[in-house]
């Protein structure tokens, strides 16, 4: 039987990109989002790449939307196998721009929206003792930048969540595994569809990556989940040591440099969509694909990642090496007893 694999936030983006890899190891695919016209490309996609696809539309802040899927997924495909989280909604503004009820609508959707996927997944893997759940996550997770806030507290939440589960789980000492993928600036369509009250077009912190990136890294967590969670792109690796070592220096380094970095030079256009409240590939709307509008800037592989998946296998070495190099110094430090004459 073919792999049984979902995903939120499939029809674009980051999601679009990992159903696309899925689907060359011949996956049944399960596309969950808003957005008509985004989820049939998304399954085109799937078809032509020899998986076998499914969609569903639905809104993740709507738990019970999120239950009667994973009841549909069942029973068309059978057990579901591998769980991706990848959907989500913000606002690129300050704080003081943004009304309580566009926060807390980012918030249901970014941070909800994964628990409720989590939540309507976890139930069966659980009576089964088996599954796997990837939660898409980002350096933001651990470091909030300006312009970001309601996104940077729901990727905050996600680790905090995560990490409870992950501990109930070992607890039970469950089979069912949990893993979070830490992504960099990736060239996603956000860019382009999130609500912004900047003056200028929002773009993603340089050094950015294409979602092809992303995707390959959440399908490495999706075949090896023992891992904790995985850090994608230098940017990645760097920002997070440095807010461990240093988070006050970082926050002011932001403060001079967040505003600008996020913003081109082009002013903003006045007739962007904003998909807060509704999907900007609904109905009558265009398919916006895996790619943003950075592909000129945009990096298509990640040399750290490869660092960061075969860890094990580094230190393991490096351990090898270190003992190795004890021992020929310690036979090099042995020096041969003089004879004397007698």
């Amino acid at each position: 039987m073919s792999q049984v694999v979902a995903i939120t936030g499939a029809s674009a983006g980051v999601g679009r990109a990992v159903a696309r890899l899925f689907a060359e190891r011949g996956a049944r695919v399960a596309l969950m989002a808003r957005g008509e016209k985004g989820l049939a490309a998304a399954a085109e996609d799937v078809s032509e790449r020899g998986g076998e696809p499914m969609t569903i539309g639905l809104d993740v802040s709507d738990a019970q939307a999120v239950v009667d899927a994973v009841n549909r997924i069942e029973e068309r495909f059978g057990p579901i196998d591998v769980w991706v989280n990848a959907a989500f909604t913000g606002a690129f503004a300050r704080l003081i721009d943004l009304t309580p009820q566009e926060f807390r609508r980012a918030t249901e959707v970014t941070y909800l929206g994964y628990v409720h996927g989590t939540m309507a997944a976890l139930k069966p893997m659980v009576q089964r003792n088996r599954g796997t759940i990837v939660q898409v996550g980002s350096a933001l997770a651990y470091r909030g930048i300006p312009l970001q806030s309601a996104y940077c507290g729901a990727k905050h939440a996600i680790q905090g969540f995560t990490e409870s589960l992950r501990c109930e789980l070992l607890h039970d000492r469950s089979a069912v595994r949990v893993t979070m993928v830490q992504l960099p600036a990736v060239n996603t369509p956000q860019f382009s569809w999130l609500l912004s009250r900047l003056p200028k077009q929002a773009q993603p912190v340089p050094p950015i990556y294409q979602p092809e990136v992303a995707a390959r890294a959440i399908v490495f967590a999706a075949d090896h989940p023992q891992r904790r969670e995985y850090w994608v792109g230098r940017s990645t690796m760097l920002t997070l040591l440095a807010n461990k070592i240093a988070p006050g220096l970082l926050d002011r380094y932001l403060a001079r440099t967040g505003f600008s970095g996020q913003q081109t030079d082009q002013p903003r256009d006045e007739d962007q969509p904003a998909n807060l409240w509704h999907p900007a590939d609904g109905e009558g709307a265009k398919d916006w694909g895996a790619h943003g509008i950075f592909d000129d800037r945009a990096r298509d592989r990640a040399p750290e990642q490869w660092v960061s998946e075969h860890r094990r296998l580094l230190l393991g070495l490096a351990g090898t090496a270190a003992a190795a190099g004890a021992g020929a110094a310690a036979v090099l430090g042995r020096r041969p007893r003089r004879r004397t004459a007698g």
